[in-house]
């Protein structure tokens, strides 16, 4: 038995590599293509786009690896009943669920390192990346030049606001021809250039521009004085910009905002503890509100101090009518602050369970994928494409549609994770129940599968009798 298990390991092992390598770059390809826009045009280094696929990657892994196991099991088990090797395990005595014995093994392992990876790998992974995003969005674009149009010059940090107009603009290199440059930084100045040829570029670190300017001259005329006025000619000018600011500025602050999925189990359950302290609270300020109202309405008191409805002293307090108005405008604001507060709290809970739910579905993947493979193991790998897209599609539909089911309030957050699970795991049960008595021939293919399996639901003639 054990040289069986290691031939059903290996034989997994080279179909699970290929799935995913191929699930995961697709899906980072997708990945590439969503996020094109917001990486083009902003100068990034290789190190950088390297950097942001890599922290791109836990994510795309979280989802790949469960699919991964089921390609496996599913072309591993139909390969095994074309070569009618399982036939042959048949002919010899050996029981078909023993065979799953070692993968059960192997898929609790790969599910508990998961349940790790999920709750410590991949949340720390998505804050980085949404920083890394941030600071990409916040990054100043290439600077491009527009010949015949007043391009504004001006320092992040503030500083000189410069107007740079030029004839013509040789593009790639920023080379110019006929170059006027403006200075409004100073209103009590009026400071132009005038310039036969020029090049702006950027300096070493990326921050400052440097400008470039020939055979031209300067002029200034000051607004306090306009009798004066200043000319100086030059053959070469030269003067830097600083502050342009055209590198990536991180922001790595461990303390920075995390959202539900950059958060670990304990830092969601902390978030739920504190919700559930506020729901409280404003559970107990609805229920007094209600019932300060209610004795306004009987006796004519006013409200206590520090309630919703205490009122300032220069309010009146004339009618029933009135008060109940104020009162129901309060308990609307409040139901809805309890309402955000249980929203808030809903989405954490599915967090927690989609972490766990995610990590075992190598664990059910497997029990699903066996029984299917031997029923309709002689479609080959048409077979286990088809086999395989329609169990991520109804997997992940259904944990996607859950989610927000659960978001809503209409099913609980246990319920929206695990229900795709559980309902598998029994579909997967089922079949393991008929392995060893599979109506199908290695040689029949996967639509002669079926249509045995649905001939063998038809209720026989006098089995009633």
């Amino acid at each position: 038995m054990k040289i069986l298990t290691r031939y059903l390991m290996r034989a997994h092992l080279g179909p699970f590599l290929f799935s995913f390598c191929a699930l995961t770059g697709v899906i980072l390809i997708n990945t590439l293509a969503k996020r094109l826009a917001d990486l083009a045009g902003k100068g990034l280094p290789v190190r950088v786009i390297l950097e942001f696929f890599a922290l791109a990657l836990p994510a795309t892994i979280a989802l790949t690896f469960p699919m991964a196991v089921l390609v496996a099991v599913l072309y591993t088990f139909s390969t095994l009943v074309a070569e009618n090797e399982i036939t042959a395990l048949k002919a010899s005595g050996v029981d078909l669920r023993r065979l799953l014995a070692p993968l059960l093994v192997a898929a609790g392992v790969i599910a508990g390192a998961m349940v790790v990876f999920n709750d410590r790998v991949l949340p720390e992974a998505n804050h980085r990346w949404s920083q890394l995003i941030v600071d990409i969005g916040r990054k100043t674009p290439t600077f491009l030049l527009q010949e015949q149009t007043l391009n504004r010059i001006s320092p992040q940090t503030g500083g000189s606001v410069l107007y740079l107009r030029a004839g013509r603009i040789e593009p790639g290199t920023n080379r110019m021809w006929d170059v006027q440059i403006y200075d409004v930084t100073n209103a009590t100045r009026m400071r132009t250039i005038f310039a036969d040829s020029g090049r702006a570029m950027f300096s070493a670190n990326g921050s400052d521009m440097i400008m470039q300017l020939y055979d031209g001259h300067t002029r200034e005329v000051a607004s306090d004085d306009p009798a004066s006025f200043r000319r100086v000619y030059f053959q070469r000018q030269v003067f830097g910009i600083p502050g342009i600011s055209n590198q990536l500025t991180r922001n790595d602050r461990p303390d920075g905002y995390r959202g539900d999925r950059e958060m670990t189990v304990g830092m969601l359950q902390s978030q739920i503890d504190t919700l559930a302290r506020q729901r409280r609270d404003a559970v107990k300020e609805l229920r007094q509100t209600a019932l300060a109202d209610l004795e306004f309405a009987v006796t004519g008191k006013a409200a206590p101090p520090g309630t919703a409805l205490a009122l300032d002293s220069y309010v009146p307090e004339s009618t029933v009518a009135s008060r109940t108005r104020r009162t129901a405008d309060a308990l609307a604001n409040l139901r809805r602050q309890v309402e955000q507060v249980e929203e808030s709290m809903r989405n954490y809970e599915v967090e927690i369970h989609k972490k766990y739910s995610i990590a075992l579905a190598s664990l059910v993947f497997v029990i699903v994928g066996a029984p299917l493979a031997l029923r309709f193991g002689g479609g080959g790998i048409g077979m286990v494409i088809a086999t395989s897209m329609v169990v991520f599609s109804l997997y992940y539909v259904g944990l996607i549609g859950g989610e927000s089911l659960a978001g809503r309030g209409y099913v609980t957050p246990l319920f929206a994770m695990w229900v795709m699970n559980a309902l598998m795991t029994v579909v997967g049960l089922m079949g393991l129940a008929t392995m060893g008595r599979e109506s199908s021939t290695a040689r029949s293919g996967m639509w002669d599968g079926v249509r045995q399996a649905l001939r063998g639901l038809r209720p026989r003639r006098g089995a009633g009798r």
